[in-house]
């Protein structure tokens, strides 16, 4: 048995919408404050604040700003947990990550749920201070129920839910055949076989779109809500050029391992 992560997109009612806003807002401002404290503390006094050290400052923050009792406790658990992660990961020299930075408003938001903070049944998840369902658009069955699951907003407003789930793999049965591959520009890959994969050049194609999206973005005043809102259609045609490269991608290198059985 092996862990997978199903990724589906869910359109959240409007007070899911709300909820969700206010989670992803509570947990950017502990992992920003830890992260704030923790940076200072090295810097002035070469000081190195443990988890265990920073699960206590919680405390005292929820004390300080009482609308962060309003979310679940264990988003905001996870997120020292998750920012703890970073920190082993930016000290073990073999990784070479990053050290950890600060979440912006504008970017991609996320919160991490464990099975104390949602629940599951019958193909339907409920999570911790909301009494209906996620309405998600499931593409395909569950193998399992999910040990952990991850709901996401990106730039362009979409909201994603990533369920963690323990499944058998099934190989694909053994071939003799073998192919050579040779990546360029022209097309994504030539086969050793001479067989040309193409190259749709999505970005070409949506690039006049994009750049004048761009240049009425620039024009908006910092801060305003036209600003936003055009910001927004930005995002949504860079995901949707992303969507288009990630599915091309897919196919193409699913024909070629069908075609080499």
């Amino acid at each position: 048995m092996t862990k997978r992560a199903y990724k589906e997109r869910f359109y959240p009612t409007p007070e899911q919408a709300a909820l969700l806003a206010q989670s992803f807002g509570c947990v950017r401002f502990v992992w920003n404050n830890t992260l704030a404290y923790r940076t200072e503390a090295y810097q002035e006094r070469k000081e190195s604040i443990s988890h265990s050290e920073a699960e206590k400052r919680l405390v005292a923050l929820k004390a300080e700003y009482p609308w962060l009792k309003d979310v679940s406790s264990v988003i905001l658990q996870q997120t020292l947990r998750d920012q703890k992660a970073a920190f082993d990961n930016f000290f073990n020299p073999t990784l070479k990550a990053r050290y950890p930075r600060f979440k912006a408003k504008d970017g991609r938001q996320s919160i991490r749920l464990t099975k104390a903070a949602f629940r599951y049944r019958d193909g339907e998840i409920i999570i911790a201070k909301s009494k209906v369902p996620l309405p998600i658009r499931w593409s395909r069955p569950l193998p399992g129920a999910p040990s952990s699951v991850t709901l996401s907003r990106d730039r362009a407003g979409r909201y994603f839910i990533s369920c963690l789930c323990e499944f058998t793999p099934e190989p694909l049965p053994a071939t003799s055949r073998t192919v050579g591959i040779d990546l360029g520009l022209t097309d994504l890959f030539i086969t050793s076989q001479g067989q040309k994969s193409g190259n749709p050049r999505y970005l070409k194609r949506y690039a006049a779109r994009l750049a004048y999206l761009q240049r009425r973005l620039s024009k908006k005043q910092r801060g305003s809500n036209n600003r936003h809102k055009m910001r927004r259609q930005v995002a949504r045609l860079h995901a949707k050029i992303a969507d288009c490269r990630r599915d091309a991608m897919h196919k193409a290198t699913r024909t070629l391992v069908n075609e080499t059985k």
